[in-house]
């Protein structure tokens, strides 16, 4: 499924600039990232996506679209170039716009009916939106009566807490602000790259 499932990462890029997400993202992938989620609050998103697609069009980089929200939005992110479309919500249209061009969809839930009604859809991976109000032990209840829910968290996923998340039976985790603005102390993205091979290491011992 991508490098999603088999990094078991995929690295939320949501800046306030293009250049800083360009930046950010293949500072990113310097450091192993192998699958990037371009959230389309991303000023110019869908340049940024094909820009990054072009560019890694060779290397089994999976370049995504982020707050995908319409059918509208899914298919001008699948002609830009996105191999992956996240919602922060469940929406039908976005899924089968994903599922029409080959794509992974990736769609919001946090109670067991919206899980169950996402996976119904046909969504490949149930993102847990908002995680701030639910930890692993949310994610171990759930999973006990559903253990063929395929949850990624989306947020607040760190190289320290990580292992927590694996321990609990997710498929993969979103990580955001931890790497994307690890540059913000003094502009250096190298410290993007090494973040990233910090918390890529985290979770390959956390698997």
């Amino acid at each position: 499924m991508n490098g999603v499932v088999q990094t078991g990462t995929l690295l939320i890029v949501r800046l306030p600039s293009a250049d800083e997400a360009l930046s950010v993202a293949r500072a990113a992938v310097e450091g192993g990232i192998r699958a990037l989620e371009i959230t389309l609050s991303v000023p110019n998103a869908l340049e940024v996506i094909r820009t990054l697609s072009r560019e890694y069009a060779a290397d089994g980089i999976s370049v995504g679209a982020g707050t995908v929200l319409d059918a509208q939005s899914a298919f001008a992110c699948a002609q830009a170039g996105a191999r992956i479309l996240v919602s922060p919500n469940l929406e039908p249209e976005m899924i089968k716009v994903a599922n029409r061009y080959g794509l992974v969809s990736i769609s919001g839930a946090f109670t067991p009916t919206e899980i169950v009604d996402s996976m119904t859809a046909g969504a490949d991976i149930v993102k847990l939106f908002p995680t701030s109000i639910a930890g692993p032990t949310y994610v171990r209840n759930v999973l006990e009566p559903l253990p063929q829910a395929p949850i990624l968290p989306a947020g607040g996923a760190t190289a320290e807490n990580v292992g927590d998340w694996f321990a609990a039976g997710v498929v993969a985790v979103g990580v955001g602000s931890s790497i994307t603005k690890a540059a913000r102390v003094d502009g250096d993205y190298a410290r993007v790259t090494d973040a990233a091979k910090r918390f890529l290491a985290a979770v390959a011992d956390a698997r």
